[in-house]
């Protein structure tokens, strides 16, 4: 009793904590802990829709499972990397990339990192709205809504906004409480779902290049892809693991935390979808158990906030890596702020929202090859070993130095190259080289292949450190 008060107290106090390396009696946090952070980020609706665009694309349920899991397998690999690289140093995502980028260099994939999380804060919320109000519709309240629509916006988001705020220890406590909650409700929620379908194993509408087609589609939306997708939030929580916890516990935790639930709530999407029914496995349950609404309900509103947490309290500290002077918190209520105003134009923009969320599906363009970049400068040429110190030295002192342009070039090389080789659901997203390979979708793959080799060759040319010319200050 006396342990669970003294773990609230530390719950509900305000992190102090912005970018600088977080003291050695502050990380306390456990990889079970860091599993129930990751594994409630992934429990979403967007991973059963996902899911079921093998069964839409033409693939077979099995051909479905075998490229969600294999994909998971190596993109949730790149995903426990980057954990280790912020439990080594105790340094956030985007300050780590400094040593890569250069001092102000750096502020390139910072600001992409702000403007993305942002909009998915907006986004995540608006985009199970419909689904909130369909379960209401099952429980008896036959005439929700814009005004339903937007009490429960605004309540999603001001949960969100709260935990966000109060920082990383409430995060956490915030996970550890609901996520088992959630698996619960999810293993219901799939044998309930099962009993009602007639799952499909074998049929395929897809042939030859079609097949080939449909599965580099699904191993961008939710195989390889969808691991990539989260190496930009990796080290911000992870820099708060116990020092001395192995490295190959923080890999292996982190990695099963995303694969689990997107592979399972994947094989769900696509096993209710090979049966031929377009229903939503939400509203496919709760309109058969009237009584289970409650609980879908529940796993709904969970998984926006379970993911927007963290959108918002990465978005606070890339905004600090772009050396904003500022307490986290004061930046965490300016993010929040526009994080609402966009909710707000989503709910009265249907159409516009829906081409935005469109358009974010494809951050993995930008996300790749910006991974490309820091995969090949911390193993191939720092030998997982960086100087902490240096990330806070000034410009003109640090050894990274101010722009590294080797990475800028190979970074934004590496996003044309995704860009003409993906498949996006925007026509501008949709490159010529995808278009003439029969909408052929690698765009993970050219995108972290093209910036890591350009990195490699340019960076004896054009990123050679130095020792500092004078003594470093932090800032």
């Amino acid at each position: 009793m006396e342990q669970g008060a003294r773990e609230l107290a530390e719950a509900v106090q305000l992190d102090e904590h912005g970018i600088a390396p977080i003291r050695a009696e502050d990380r306390t946090s456990t990889p079970w802990q860091q599993f129930w952070i990751w594994a409630g980020a992934n429990i979403a609706p967007i991973n059963w829709v996902l899911g079921a665009l093998g069964i839409v694309l033409g693939l077979s349920l099995v051909e479905t499972i075998v490229v969600l899991v294999v994909g998971n397998v190596v993109g949730c690999a790149f995903f426990g990397l980057f954990c280790v690289m912020g439990h080594r140093t105790g340094v956030n995502q985007m300050v780590l990339s400094r040593a890569a980028f250069g001092r102000r260099g750096a502020y390139l994939p910072a600001a992409a990192q702000l403007l993305m999380t942002m909009g998915w804060l907006g986004v995540n919320t608006w985009v199970v709205l419909d689904l909130v109000l369909g379960i209401f519709k099952h429980m008896g309240y036959d005439h929700p809504g814009t005004g339903t629509k937007y009490a429960v916006g605004i309540g999603i988001m001001a949960v969100q906004v709260v935990i966000a705020i109060v920082g990383f220890y409430l995060i956490q406590a915030f996970e550890k409480v609901t996520v088992p909650l959630a698996g619960l409700i999810v293993l219901a929620m799939s044998g309930l779902a099962w009993t009602k379908v007639d799952v499909v194993w074998t049929h395929s509408t897809a042939h030859g290049a079609d097949k080939v087609t449909a599965i580099t589609q699904l191993l961008t939306a939710i195989g390889v892809g969808w691991g990539i997708t989260w190496l930009t939030w990796s080290s911000d929580y992870t820099r708060f693991i116990e020092p001395g916890t192995p490295d190959r516990k923080v890999f292996w935790t982190t990695w099963s935390a995303i694969l689990i639930p997107t592979v399972w709530l994947g094989f769900l999407g696509a096993s209710i979808a090979s049966s031929g029914t377009d229903a939503d496995p939400a509203d496919l349950v709760s309109a058969a158990f009237g009584a289970a609404s409650v609980p879908i309900l529940f796993l709904v509103m969970h998984g926006p906030v379970a993911t927007n947490i963290l959108n918002l309290y990465s978005a606070t500290l890339a905004a600090l890596s772009l050396d904003v002077k500022a307490a986290r918190w004061k930046v965490s209520v300016v993010v929040s702020i526009v994080g609402t105003g966009a909710l707000v134009w989503f709910i009265e923009s249907e159409s516009w929202a829906k081409r935005f969320d469109q358009w974010l599906a494809s951050v993995v363009l930008w996300i790749s090859a910006w991974a490309g970049v820091m995969f090949v400068d911390y193993i191939v040429f720092r030998r997982g070993k960086i100087d902490v110190d240096a990330l806070y030295a000034a410009p003109a002192s640090s050894i990274y130095g101010d722009v590294n342009w080797a990475a800028v070039i190979g970074m934004l090389a590496g996003v044309v190259a995704g860009w003409a080789w993906g498949y996006g659901l925007v026509g501008f997203l949709q490159g010529p080289i995808a278009k003439a390979t029969h909408n052929v979708d690698i765009s993970w793959l050219t995108g972290f292949g093209v910036a890591a080799i350009l990195y490699y060759l340019l960076r004896p040319l054009l990123g050679r450190e130095s020792q500092p010319t004078q003594a470093p200050t932090t800032v």
